[in-house]
């Protein structure tokens, strides 16, 4: 099983503009490939692939010598991203979805690396990496499994490592009890248990302090040393709210694993949902395609915890009593029904979850 674990990390002078300059190189080769691979199939109709391009590396660097001051594995990941953009391109063709072909990469949407196999050692808090020289790493948390890769990754002027580990799954007691969560916006999610797990609306309360970077931006002469200031603000707040919304799904998460089993949670398609532009800003405030990753992969992690995903249809019109369907709007908040029932819309919604949930697994 396979675990991302990320850190700060802090380069000096030289190894930034070692990282900037690998990254620069990085971003060339992958638009040089992919103008290759279109250029060859255009005008001769041949496709190539990864082998193919992998192949050429050595003749690039006697043309191009500053490649030869960039690992050699981090090249050939660059050209597997730009093969894989391909495969997942093909594919998408193919089941007769929406397919975006791969496109050329700006040098501000390109800001990564990775190490695949090897040319990194981590030393207490000091990483080694080839060609780029020893870099101090803040652990705040320890590294766990055996490392398989190493991503560096530059973001907001900051730069950050990321190791991918084989992990073995953890164990923590079972409780033998399970869950239905139905999600909401003026709650974060409520639970089976009639629990209301509180909505943070991080992007609201900092709304005021966005719209006021907004306009500091755009007040500002296109290229100038002041634009790019303000436009470093905006963009680490941008950071901190979504840093936020993540810790938020990390906690709950977390809560719901320690106290439940089985969680059953609605199988929602947020892209469709977030086209209401009534809702959309609360939706994606409230994070809920980050969450479910969060909870599916932490739930991966840990033996005996699962997470299923139902059809949410008519969780919140069928009676949880007696099995009537009631209609209400949205606006309605309360489930009332002729068999006496009468509870909170989403709490009635969350027990239809949990029972559809478990009739899936029984």
């Amino acid at each position: 099983m396979i675990k991302a674990f990320k850190y700060r990390i802090y380069p000096n002078r030289a190894q930034r503009e070692n990282i900037n300059k690998t990254i620069s190189l990085c971003q060339q080769l992958y638009n040089s490939a992919l103008e290759h691979r279109i250029c060859l199939y255009k005008h001769g109709g041949i496709n190539i692939n990864y082998y193919d391009q992998a192949a050429e590396l050595k003749e690039l660097k006697q043309v191009l010598p500053e490649y030869k001051t960039v690992y050699s594995q981090v090249l050939q990941d660059v050209l597997k991203r730009l093969d894989k953009s391909y495969q997942n391109f093909f594919r998408r063709v193919k089941q007769g979805e929406t397919a975006g072909f791969p496109r050329f990469q700006s040098y501000k949407r390109y800001n990564s690396f990775t190490y695949p196999q090897s040319g990194f050692s981590l030393s207490g808090s000091h990483l080694q990496l080839s060609k780029i020289g020893n870099v101090k790493v803040k652990l705040h948390r320890p590294v766990e499994g055996k490392m398989k890769t190493c991503t560096i990754i530059r973001k907001n002027d900051k730069y950050y490592v990321c190791f991918s580990c084989e992990v073995e799954p953890q164990a923590i007691p079972l409780t033998y009890q399970d869950v239905g969560i139905d999600m909401g916006i003026k709650e974060f999610c409520i639970t089976s248990d009639s629990e209301l797990i509180p909505n943070p609306k991080n992007y609201r309360k900092s709304e005021a302090k966005f719209k006021k970077q907004q306009r500091a931006v755009s007040r500002k002469k296109k290229g100038s040393n002041r634009r790019k200031k303000a436009v470093s603000i905006l963009a680490n707040t941008h950071e901190h709210i979504a840093n936020q919304r993540k810790d938020n799904a990390f906690k709950v998460a977390n809560d719901l694993l320690n106290k439940y089993d089985t969680i059953c949670r609605e199988d929602l398609q947020i892209n469709n949902m977030v086209k209401n532009h009534k809702l959309a800003k609360s939706i994606s405030d409230a994070g809920w395609g980050i969450f479910f990753n969060i909870l599916e992969q932490k739930a991966k992690q840990t033996l005996g915890k699962r997470v299923i995903a139902v059809d949410p249809k008519y969780t919140s019109q069928i009676c949880s009593s007696c099995g009537q369907i009631v209609k209400k709007s949205l606006a309605v908040r309360t489930h009332k029904c002729d068999c006496g029932l009468e509870i909170d819309r989403d709490v009635n919604a969350a027990i239809n979850i949990l029972r559809k949930g478990l009739t899936l697994i029984t």
